[in-house]
């Protein structure tokens, strides 16, 4: 299975202040999935993009960053407002639910225990991979999983784990995919897909190159592994 991408306008975990611009000059190309944080914009600026995506025909996410009940349903409701498709990040809480129901909103909650900015992936492999049940039981639509920000274990066997409780085509791989090893890596596991916005635009792939420059390299990857 190859995973999809989701490109993200963000930068060291904030939306960079040419989002627009970047976006305008690499909306033609083949990829469906663009989102970016609640950070680095304000709300106007937010709505703006979503609306210049969702002209483009683009599936958009918006990836909050909170912990708290407050953060999570104030994260839904700023998403529903803007007019995503998904909402992804954030500690689920019961009460968000009329929130997401009210924007048909999709929502993909971070599973484990998740703390700081970069996120921090912290407790056992079978902790985790539970919880990722106690979410779907709960009625996310997948999970948003920082796999790679696990700061307590081997990402591979959580990644394993997680995949024998939930299956891996719900799971969304959020942060420091930066690398074809890791692509490579998502891709024979079967992971739903992945966010990729830091590498893009600190030219990871591409050396010197363009931020479309990287991206391009990273679609054509994707679709010679097919």
């Amino acid at each position: 299975m190859t995973p999809e991408l989701i490109v993200m306008l963000t930068n060291n975990d904030k939306t960079v202040i040419d989002a627009v611009e970047v976006f305008e000059s690499c909306k033609d190309l083949p990829v469906q999935k663009w989102g970016f944080k609640d950070v680095g914009l304000d709300k106007e600026a937010m709505i703006d993009l979503n609306q210049k995506m969702k002209a483009a025909g683009k599936t958009t996410y918006l990836e909050v960053v909170t912990y708290t009940e407050e953060g999570c349903l104030e994260g839904a409701e700023l998403a529903g407002q803007c007019g995503f498709d998904y909402l992804t990040g954030t500690v689920y809480y019961p009460s968000v639910r009329a929130i997401l129901d009210k924007y048909h909103l999709k929502y993909y909650p971070f599973a484990g225990t998740v703390a700081g900015s970069p996120v921090a992936l912290t407790g056992s492999v079978e902790e985790i991979a539970k919880d990722c049940v106690r979410l779907m039981e709960a009625g996310a639509n997948g999970i948003d999983l920082t796999a790679y920000r696990y700061t307590e274990g081997d990402p591979l066997e959580l990644l394993k784990a997680v995949g024998r409780e939930i299956g891996l085509d719900k799971v969304t791989i959020a942060g420091s995919v930066g690398s074809k090893e890791r692509i490579d890596e998502v891709a024979v596991l079967g992971c739903r897909a992945f966010t990729m916005g830091s590498a893009l635009f600190q030219k990871k792939f591409v050396k010197g190159g363009t931020f479309r420059e990287n991206l391009e390299w990273v679609i054509t990857y994707l679709n010679e592994h097919r």
